[in-house]
């Protein structure tokens, strides 16, 4: 049997290899599900012999635990900024500064990533830490969320004893135009940019959010290097390759300023077609010693400049704002525009987001309107020229009912977005059924998105309550269903009626009730008739139901055809009453739990249906309102701030036994 420790190694080398291949050079050599097994088999030995586990491993790239909020790190040189130049002559008369002091200097042009600056550290060989590049002296410590992007190594190809890197995080325009729609979608307000997407991704105080958005990274300068010598731009770039840093393939050496006038034309044409979002390029003296001699200022050093390209923005005219419905309800203005060729392509319609934005902006329909290309992808407005109005202009307002199906559109407190809060209704059915039947909400097991769509497609279902209608002839006609599939289910259907309230409160899609705050209802209001008549003013005496979640129930269950299709749900057979339990508040209400470490037998999940079953919150971080800390193996800094608060500490069995001792008092009351 091969050495454990030796077969970690050999994954760890082979896993690295595959990241750097896949993440930086774009070549990946195995299959996604190779890949895959490589990183199972790891994550299984590793989990077999944790002493052998290491913070280099790539089974390491995403922590578990969320930040208090980020320290500060002191940058060893100070990281500066460079000037601007915008036009050709300003790059001619940074040439003739340069030859003043450098004769026959050549230079190294490279993209300018539009992202966030940082540095990162390693020891050794392994990465130690990473900054952003804060006031230029000080950064904040974003260690955690640089080990998520998969195309920075965690460990060079070889041990140098220190180097400190400087890079661009950047977001792909793919994932900015995604997160942005998803955002939408959300009711949430959408980023500007590429570069503040990157931003906010990167300053998560949960790398587990930094991870889940697909950000990458272009490292450009050795800020400091112990164990190799450099004498020009081109051997920083060089060594960086070497030790399987990202470095981006475009960057060219000039031999004068008139090959960085070709190179910077190049890319102001091309910079479209370019995955990722670039404003100009950047013009280095190639030589180090020749940088010694021309210094810096207290902000920028001499011997580089940032070239920045013009904004490409046009003007056009706005002919209409339509108003669309959203696959989750929400109504949102969309501009069309007299077609104008921008960035490549012809543009004919710009999101407007939310009413809110269009009133900030002030466009009307007729107005003549700024376009461009929000990281070269989304068309935006950015401004109306009210001055060149000539009265036919006029302004569009929220409508008060649903373009799709004419229910009552409302606005919830604290939201930008208007929505129509009809689960029915023909925009969002889809949306509404795959939620419905997920495992979360009435786990109807076999009614994924495939069938829901062609159910939907045919006409079969066209609102909620008909799923419970459906029979075995009508399932067998759909695309890859038999007759033991449709039988299968049909069963999964008719089990379903039988679900607990809370399970069909969540599967309702009301927002900000999701299976917590279900359980935590349906223990207050045990039938769903109630629901019907409670108001905001008794929601909220409930300790975890706040205003937002208060009005958002109300506001479901005033809609008739909401009120409607429940009471088809009910006639269907589903189950709409809670399980009786003993009077008076559950044991543990009000006690706050904190979890740390690994548990013996039970996950991090079912200790918290535990907890919260019997009425416990359980938290994220200890504070002196915390009233028990559940440690198991590996606890980390919150057993550490336990220990200094004095707060009650418990293992496994002492939980096992809490919850048990709190509910055979309860339930014998």
């Amino acid at each position: 049997m091969a050495d454990p420790k030796e077969r970690i190694q050999y994954l760890r080398d082979e896993i690295r290899r595959h990241e750097y291949q896949y993440y930086v050079l774009d070549h990946p050599l195995i299959t996604d599900a190779e890949f895959d097994a490589l990183m199972a088999e790891l994550l299984a030995l590793e989990n077999a012999h944790p002493e052998l586990v290491s913070i280099d491993s790539p089974t390491q790239r995403v922590g578990g635990a969320i930040l208090d909020k980020f320290k500060t790190i002191a940058h060893r040189f100070p990281l500066l900024s460079l000037d601007n130049a915008f036009s050709f002559p300003d790059l001619a008369q940074f040439d003739q500064r340069v030859q003043n002091m450098v004769h026959q200097a050549d230079y190294i042009t490279e993209l300018k990533i539009d992202g966030v600056s940082v540095l990162v550290v390693y020891e050794n060989g392994v990465f130690l830490h990473a900054a952003t590049r804060g006031n230029g002296l000080t950064g904040e410590d974003v260690s955690a969320n640089i080990r998520t992007i998969k195309s920075i190594p965690l460990t060079l190809k070889t041990a140098l004893p220190r180097l400190e890197v400087r890079g661009e995080v950047y977001m792909p325009k793919s994932e900015f135009a995604r997160l942005n729609v998803e955002k939408e979608e959300k009711g949430e307000r959408t980023f500007a940019n590429p570069r503040n997407a990157a931003a906010g991704s990167l300053r998560q105080l949960n790398p587990q959010i930094t991870a889940s958005r697909s950000l990458s990274a272009y490292f450009y300068d050795v800020v400091y290097v112990e164990g190799a010598t450099l004498n020009t731009q081109q051997e920083m770039l060089a060594l960086m390759l070497e030790q399987g840093l990202p470095v981006n393939p475009e960057f060219r050496l000039c031999r004068n300023i008139a090959e960085v006038f070709e190179h910077c034309e190049q890319f102001t044409e091309r910079r479209h077609e370019l995955p990722y979002e670039i404003d100009g390029m950047v013009v280095k003296l190639n030589s180090l010693a020749g940088r010694e001699e021309l210094g810096q200022t207290a902000k920028s050093p001499r011997w580089a400049v940032a070239y920045k390209f013009p904004p490409e923005e046009k003007e056009t005219r706005v002919l209409d704002i339509v108003v669309n419905v959203g696959r989750t309800g929400i109504i949102a203005p969309t501009a069309v525009l007299e077609p104008v060729s921008l960035a490549g392509t012809t543009v004919s319609r710009a999101s407007l987001h939310n009413f809110d934005l269009v009133a900030e902006k002030d466009i009307r329909c007729g107005d003549l309107v700024l376009v461009h290309k929000a990281g070269d992808i989304i068309p935006e407005i950015i401004r109306s020229f009210p001055e060149k109005r000539c009265g036919t202009e006029f302004i569009v307002r929220p409508p008060e009912n649903c373009p799709a199906c004419e229910s009552k559109v409302v606005r919830p407190r604290g939201e930008v977005a208007y929505r129509c809060e009809n689960i029915n209704c023909p925009a969002r059915l889809k949306e509404s059924l795959i939620f419905f039947a997920s495992r979360e909400a009435m786990d109807i097991e076999g009614m994924g998105p495939a069938i829901i769509e062609q159910l939907v497609e045919r006409g079969l279902v066209q609102k909620l309550e008909d799923i419970y209608q459906l029979d075995q002839e009508q399932l067998q006609g759909l695309e890859r269903m038999g007759p033991k599939s449709a039988a299968k289910l049909l069963d999964a259907i008719d089990k379903s009626r039988q679900q607990p309230l809370f399970r069909l409160l969540t599967a309702l899609g009301i927002r900000h009730v999701g299976p917590k705050n279900a359980k935590i209802l349906s223990r207050h209001y045990g039938h769903m008739d109630q629901y019907y008549h409670v108001t905001v003013e008794q929601l909220v005496q409930i300790p975890e139901i706040g205003p937002r979640i208060a009005e958002s129930i109300t506001g479901f269950f005033a809609e008739p055809r909401n009120r409607a299709t429940v009471e088809k749900l009910k006639a269907a057979g589903l189950n709409i009453t809670a399980a009786k339990t003993a009077p008076g508040p559950l044991p543990l209400t009000g006690k706050s739990f904190v979890l740390t470490g690994a548990l013996p037998s039970l996950s991090r999940s079912e200790a918290t249906q535990m907890i919260e079953e019997l009425g416990g919150r359980v938290s994220s971080g200890v504070s002196k309102k915390t009233d028990y800390v559940v440690v198991g193996d590996d606890p980390g800094s919150k057993y550490d701030k336990a220990l200094q608060l004095g707060i009650t500490l418990l293992d496994e069995a002492s939980l096992i036994a809490l919850i048990e001792a709190e509910r055979s008092l309860y339930t014998s009351n």
